[in-house]
């Protein structure tokens, strides 16, 4: 039995943008991703299953990261040539609905640094202003993690792209994480950092005149955080 979606409006768009992976539109995500677009769906719930979505997304992007060879002993007096991960990683969350993904990437990756970027977006011109980062001293040394569930416009993601930037953090080594994106946002993103690596859940159809993902799932921070 295939554990793939057949409904075509039922799947993410496609794109032929360079460096940006779509997770398998599998019967499981597509469940999941139903239960939190739901307007019905409660708060205890919305939690619980976009969390779910943010495992899949910290795994895949985990994926991206290099390896090399490493043998070990097995219990059986065996040896087992298997890879090892190379480098060291860190996770920066756009406040504040991206500090809903912090805990996705700290239940895979122990005692993972977390940074901070707070960014807020002008309604009228959506336009992005940063009003506060918090970074590891040392995250120029590191592969970053950076997180935001939904990449509408762009804005915010390209602002905080160039914060990590400035702190000396090679493009390459950003692998950008997110649940729902619009077409218009990866364009945009795509057209200031083609080397950035982008996951993503799911391309929506488009954004609407007020800059909002359609279909979408409404604020994704309000329905994360508020009772």
């Amino acid at each position: 039995m295939s554990t793939t979606v057949k409904a075509r409006n039922s799947l993410s768009n496609s794109t032929s943008h360079e460096n940006v992976s779509v997770l398998t539109q599998t019967k499981q995500l597509i469940g999941l991703l139903t239960i939190i677009r739901d307007k019905r769906t409660q708060r205890g719930d919305f939690i619980f299953y976009s969390n779910r979505i943010i495992r899949l997304l910290v795994e895949e992007g985990l994926n991206l990261l290099p390896v090399i060879d490493k043998t070990v002993p097995t219990a059986t007096g065996h040896d087992y040539p298997g890879v090892g991960f190379e480098g060291r990683i860190c996770g920066v969350s756009i406040m504040r609905a991206g500090e809903s993904m912090e805990q996705g990437l700290r239940d895979c990756c122990r005692s993972v640094r977390i940074g901070k970027i707070l960014i807020q977006r002008d309604e009228a011109t959506a336009q992005a202003t940063l009003f506060y980062d918090k970074l590891p001293e040392d995250i120029k040394d590191r592969w970053v993690f950076l997180l935001d569930p939904m990449l509408a416009t762009g804005g915010s993601a390209i602002k905080a792209v160039e914060v990590l930037l400035s702190r000396g953090v090679p493009e390459e080594r950003i692998i950008f994480l997110n649940i729902l994106s619009a077409p218009e946002g990866i364009a945009r993103f795509k057209e200031h950092f083609p080397k950035l690596r982008l996951v993503t859940a799911f391309i929506d159809k488009c954004l609407d005149e007020h800059n909002y993902i359609v279909p979408g799932l409404g604020d994704f921070g309000d329905r994360y955080y508020s009772h």
